[in-house]
C-alpha cells in the first residue's frame, strides 16, 4: 500500500477527512505503524499509533529541548563519558563509568519486576506535540492533542479511541513575548514543511471538542502492527529470551523501512524503531519488555543520554539512534524511561540535523513527541 494512503485509512474519525499538512502527516506516519494494517482496498479509519496502544493520535507534537514551557529541555546534569557512557561519581573519589548496554540492562532487571495485572481492556492515555514556525512574527508554537484508546483482550469486539485537541501555544516565554507582539492571534499562521511556503495552515490556540470512535479490529482480531499484524495471543506468547525476541521481529524485516518500500533503513534501525512501541506500551508480559531492553542493549549504535526531561515535565533516560531521511536532515529517534521502574515516559523524535521536515529548526529540538500518560488492564468500558 502506498504509505499516504495508508495513512488515510489509519487517520482517526475524530479528524474527519479535511487537509492535512505534512509534519501533521508525518507524525501519523511514524505511529500509525504500530496500528494493524487491513488488506488492500480496505478503508480502515482508526488511530494512528506509535506503539501506544490503540491511544496514539494523529497529530503528535513536539517541543524544543531548552523550552520553559516543559520544566526545562534535555538538559545532561550528569558528567559524560565518551561513547555515549554516563560518569557516576560514588561515595569515595572512584568514578564509576556506565555503558549503554549497562543502563539497558539495568532497565531490563527493572522491567522484569514490573506488575503485570489483568482485565478486559488494554487502556492507554498519551499526550501528542508538533513543534511549528509561525508564518510571521518570528514564533514558535506547539500544537497539543490527547489522545486515550482501549483495545480489547477478547477477539471479535471494537477498538475505542477518544481524542481532543488541547490546542496550540507558544513554545517558551520568549516564544510568548513575540506572539504577544503581533496581537496574540488566536490562530496561528504556521509554516508548512516540504510545501516551499505554499500550502497554508492555521493552529487554534483553543481546545477542541472530544469525541470518542470505534471500529472493528482488523480481521477480527489484529490488535496492533510488530512488523506485521499481530493478534493479542501473538503478542501475550511472545519469548522472554531476546535472541528469540529478535528472531521473531527481524522474521518480519524486509530490507526497508517500516512504511516504504523506497526507505532506506538498517536492520538496527529498523528492529530499534518496533522495538520502542513494544517497550512504550503493547499489552506484552513484564519478561518481554525486560528482553526488548536486552535486546536493544547489544545493537551498536545505540545511545543513552542520562537526565532528560520529557514535555510532561518528567526527567528520565533516554535511548536512542540516529535516522537519516531521504528529504533531508537527521533525527534522533529516542525513547524516554524511568531508570529506577523501567517504565517509558516517551517517544520523541530530536533534531541532529535540520533539514527536509524539519527544516528551521534548531539542532536539539525536540520536534515530535508522545508523552505516555498511562497504560495497563482495566475492567472498565469504555
Amino acid at each position: 500500500m502506498n504509505p499516504m494512503n495508508e495513512l488515510r485509512a489509519a487517520r482517526p474519525a475524530h479528524l474527519g477527512d479535511g487537509p492535512v499538512d505534512d509534519r501533521t502527516r508525518t507524525a501519523e506516519l511514524a505511529r500509525a505503524m504500530a496500528t494493524p494494517r487491513p488488506e488492500a482496498g480496505r478503508r480502515r479509519r482508526s488511530r494512528p499509533v506509535w506503539g501506544l496502544g490503540l491511544a496514539g493520535a494523529a497529530a503528535a507534537a513536539v517541543t524544543a529541548v531548552a523550552m520553559v514551557m516543559s520544566g526545562g529541555g534535555a538538559t545532561p546534569t550528569t558528567p559524560r563519558a565518551p561513547g555515549g557512557e554516563r560518569v557516576v561519581a560514588s561515595a569515595g573519589a572512584t568514578r564509576v563509568t556506565l555503558s549503554a548496554r549497562d543502563v539497558l540492562l539495568a532497565a531490563a532487571e527493572k522491567a522484569d519486576a514490573q506488575a503485570e495485572g489483568s482485565g478486559d481492556w488494554w487502556h492507554s492515555v498519551t499526550v501528542n506535540r508538533n513543534l511549528y514556525a509561525a508564518r510571521s512574527g518570528g514564533y514558535l508554537v506547539v500544537d497539543r492533542t490527547r489522545d486515550e484508546g482501549w483495545t480489547p483482550a477478547a477477539t471479535g469486539g471494537d477498538q475505542w479511541a477518544g481524542g481532543q485537541r488541547l490546542g496550540a501555544e507558544p513554545a517558551t516565554e520568549a516564544d510568548r513575548r513575540a506572539w504577544e507582539q503581533a496581537g496574540a492571534p488566536s490562530e496561528i499562521e504556521v509554516v508548512v514543511p516540504g510545501k516551499g511556503g505554499r500550502a497554508k495552515l492555521a493552529l487554534s490556540t483553543s481546545e477542541g471538542k472530544a469525541s470518542t470512535s470505534h471500529t472493528p479490529l482488523v480481521d477480527g482480531d489484529k490488535v496492533f502492527w510488530l512488523g506485521r499484524n499481530v493478534t493479542m495471543k501473538d503478542l501475550r506468547t511472545l519469548p522472554g529470551d531476546p535472541a528469540k525476541l529478535k528472531k521473531w521481529l527481524m522474521a518480519s524485516y524486509a530490507g526497508h523501512g517500516t512504511e516504504s518500500s523506497s526507505e532506506k533503513l538498517s536492520g538496527d534501525a529498523w528492529l530499534f524503531r518496533v522495538s520502542v512501541g513494544l517497550i512504550m506500551d503493547m499489552p506484552v508480559t513484564p519478561e518481554v519488555r525486560g528482553a526488548a531492553f536486552r535486546m536493544l542493549a547489544e545493537l551498536d549504535d545505540v545511545k543513552v543520554t542520562a537526565d532528560v526531561t520529557d514535555a510532561e515535565g518528567r526527567r528520565g533516560t533516554a535511548v536512542s539512534m540516529e535516522e537519516r531521511y531521504d528529504q533531508g536532515g537527521v533525527s534522533e529517534n529516542r525513547l524516554v524511561f524511568d531508570e529506577a521502574t523501567g517504565r517509558a515516559l516517551a517517544h520523541e523524535y530530536v533534531v541532529v540535523e535540520p533539514g527536509g521536515l524539519q527544516a528551521g529548526f534548531e539542532p536539539g529540538a525536540v520536534w515530535s513527541s508522545t508523552a505516555l500518560i498511562e497504560a495497563g488492564w482495566t475492567d472498565d468500558k469504555p
